[in-house]
């Protein structure tokens, strides 16, 4: 069963504690934390109002569903769960197995005036899933009984999924029958096909595997006005593509119901390597290099000096003598203070891998790069999805964590980069409170690239004075991403916490567009209100 209130499993392996060390380092950077009480689900429980939704057999109005059912993965999320000032939950929640039984919960919820919420995994970091105050009675529908293979098309390369499939379910099925999806969000264990959809996903190696909407060839939507079929054709130049008005939708046209992807066979090799360049200007032009010359790789992602240093005493724990040796023989071949990271991908057949391999590291000495020898790259792989594992901990001690992503024309990465940085780490100035920001290139593209900016604060004296610092963090962050020309958001989705910075990046004709096909799906703005469009009469 999930954590009710964090990431993963109870019963998950991949756990992760503060060493002394990472404690130690936490108290230099932002200060000592301070531990805060913590609600037990006992507690958020007792908070849960009764059910104002009619009797359905498909609906399940226990409080502690609807607790396990309330909140994402945000940190606003996080926050609420833990201080358990949980205001909103759903009425009900249903766990339907077909299609047709989708129709009949959007049926009656047409009928009665619900509200209906799309659900998922769970992992929305932007408030995807959250019931908004409203009069009208709200209903979640879990796809996670939706969850299977249903149809393999080895010829087209085509694999029909139940909306509701988890990654590691979507690769089980695949592998068995030799072939894989590529897609590896850092949610990839928890997160599903149809959420990757809705909210236009991006995994880890999509330089090889493309984006969510690359692999996303047709399937089937459940909408208030009836069901939307998006058949599964090579390509097409008969006017726009209607898989383009369901990725990014969030919910608020309809109910991805099955997902037609097009899939790959499983890469006879994969690897992974880590390379050091002498400053983040060097790296950004090697990474642009790469890409721009298409040297074949699965994932380019580069850290900016902070953060290179950050992950490797991190990732050292506490006994910080191997970084110490690393850095000494770096510094030997002219790698030193201001080194930058990047690690990159191989994927595909053996032949393919030794040659992009050694093209990437042609062009990486080229710009003054020298490759690790110690197995960095091996490590990365290793640890790809423990990331979100690590805010319960600290959260434990009194410390947050959380990102902002954006994605730039390369002529714009240094500056946005430095400038967003900056503007959270002295966001909270004014409260004289330290804030350890640091920044990396997640994704490369010919034009451009993203820029993932982590940020580490401290909660303060209550849950409340740290979602006041998270609400001036994420505003700062957020004003600088606007004002570079940026995406408010590159992989996550825009929810609810992105929403009034939208329209920056649509214009009001684009808005009024999306705002049109909602309606047109939707005509009483019963799916999931207040999130992806600012709130304004749908």
């Amino acid at each position: 069963m999930r954590l009710w209130n964090g990431w993963g499993n109870e019963d998950s392996e991949l756990t992760m504690q503060l060493n002394s060390g990472l404690r130690l380092l936490l108290q230099a950077l932002v200060g000592p934390g301070k531990a805060l009480p913590q609600a037990t689900l006992k507690d958020v429980i007792a908070k849960v109002p009764a059910s104002r939704l009619e009797a359905h057999p498909l609906i399940n109005t226990d409080p502690e569903v609807r607790v396990r059912h309330a909140r994402g993965q945000s940190l606003p999320d996080w926050l609420d769960m833990h201080s358990g000032k949980v205001n909103t939950f759903p009425d009900g929640v249903a766990f339907p197995q077909t299609s047709g039984e989708v129709r009949e919960l959007l049926a009656h919820a047409n009928e009665y005036g619900i509200v209906v919420i799309p659900y998922g995994g769970g992992t929305s970091v932007v408030g995807h899933i959250n019931p908004e105050q409203s009069e009208k009675p709200v209903l979640t529908i879990d796809m996670g009984k939706m969850n299977r293979l249903l149809h393999l098309d080895p010829e087209s390369q085509l694999a029909t999924f139940g909306a509701g499939t988890p990654g590691p379910l979507v690769e089980q099925a695949l592998k068995e029958r030799g072939y894989t999806l590529g897609h590896f969000p850092q949610s990839w264990e928890l997160s599903t096909v149809g959420g990757w959809v809705a909210s236009r996903s991006s995994g880890q190696q999509s330089l090889h595997y493309g984006r969510i909407e690359n692999m996303f060839a047709g399937g089937s939507i459940e909408t208030m006005t009836g069901t939307l079929a998006i058949p599964t054709i090579p390509a097409s130049s008969a006017g726009p593509d209607i898989r383009q008005m369901i990725l990014g939708s969030e919910g608020r046209m309809g109910i991805i119901t099955d997902v037609i992807v097009r899939v790959t066979p499983l890469p006879e090799k994969e690897a992974f390597q880590v390379m050091f360049f002498p400053s983040w200007e060097v790296g950004i032009d090697a990474a642009r290099a790469l890409i721009q010359q298409r040297v074949a790789l699965s994932m380019v992602r580069l850290s900016n000096p902070l953060e290179t240093t950050s992950l490797l005493y991190m990732g050292a724990g506490e006994d910080s003598s191997g970084v110490v040796a690393l850095e000494q023989a770096l510094a030997e071949k002219g790698i030193g203070a201001g080194k930058v990271m990047m690690t990159f991908g191989v994927t595909g057949s053996e032949r393919h891998c030794a040659a992009a391999h050694q093209m990437a590291l042609d062009y990486c000495a080229a710009h003054g790069g020298v490759a690790d020898q110690s197995g960095l790259g091996d490590n990365w792989a290793h640890g790809r999805f423990r990331a979100p594992y690590l805010r319960d901990p600290l959260g434990a001690e009194g410390y947050a964590a959380d990102t902002m992503e954006t994605a730039v024309d390369w002529s714009k990465v240094p500056e946005a980069a430095e400038n967003i940085e900056q503007a959270i780490r002295i966001a909270l100035a004014d409260e004289n409170e330290q804030v350890h920001a640091y920044t990396h290139l997640s994704h490369v593209y010919g034009q451009g690239s993203s820029i993932y900016t982590t940020y580490l604060f401290r909660l303060g004296d209550s849950y409340e004075t740290g979602m006041q610092r998270w609400q001036k963090l994420k505003k700062a962050g957020a004003e600088q991403i606007v004002a570079h020309g940026g995406t408010i958001s590159h992989q996550h989705g825009v929810g609810r916490d992105h929403k009034d910075y939208l329209a920056a990046e649509k214009g009001d004709l684009g808005m009024a567009a999306i705002n049109s096909l909602c309606v047109l799906f939707d005509p009483k703005g019963q799916m999931n209100p207040g999130k992806l469009l600012p709130t304004r009469g749908h």
